[in-house]
């Protein structure tokens, strides 16, 4: 973002009063007064990502107040948490084959088999997923299909 608007505007009219409400990234706090006695507060902020996610960061440093949305699983970590599901579901005798659960979820069996891919990875890799610590540029598709099986090479690769 650039000091040029960097977000929407929304215009809102209660009680006779209209608010404007424009995000702007300027990093300097403070309050200006208008003529016709309107007020322009500034709060600096910042943008953070977080498993794709954009967070606030509030001017100490800390990030703000969590709310129930904000701790929804990312999709690497439901991914991680099916395909540790559909291995169980093979080593109990509960599903006889990839393509037996593949047809019980009504999705394809490539899916499965990369989704249980996943539970060959490196305890830290997971660690990783589950703390969401992950580098960004870390996709589902490089874990579910290109990762190596020696947790040495993963780790090369990830980076992690």
């Amino acid at each position: 973002m650039d000091s040029r608007q960097a977000g929407r505007e929304a215009a809102d009219s209660r009680d006779g009063v209209r608010n404007d409400i424009r995000i702007q990234k300027t990093g300097e706090p403070g309050i200006v007064e208008a003529r016709d006695g309107r007020l322009t507060l500034s709060v600096p902020i910042q943008m953070k990502r977080r498993s794709g996610r954009k967070l606030v960061a509030l001017p100490n440093g800390e990030t703000a107040p969590v709310r129930p949305w904000d701790v929804a699983p990312t999709s690497i970590q439901l991914a991680l948490a099916r395909g540790h599901r559909w291995l169980a579901m093979l080593e109990s005798g509960e599903a006889k084959s990839l393509k037996e659960i593949a047809t019980r979820e009504g999705i394809d069996n490539s899916y499965v088999s990369r989704m249980v891919n996943l539970t060959t990875l490196a305890p830290d890799i997971v660690a990783a997923i589950l703390d969401e610590t992950l580098p960004p540029q870390v996709t589902l598709f490089d874990l579910a299909s290109g990762a190596p099986l020696l947790w040495e090479e993963q780790r090369a690769i990830i980076n992690c």
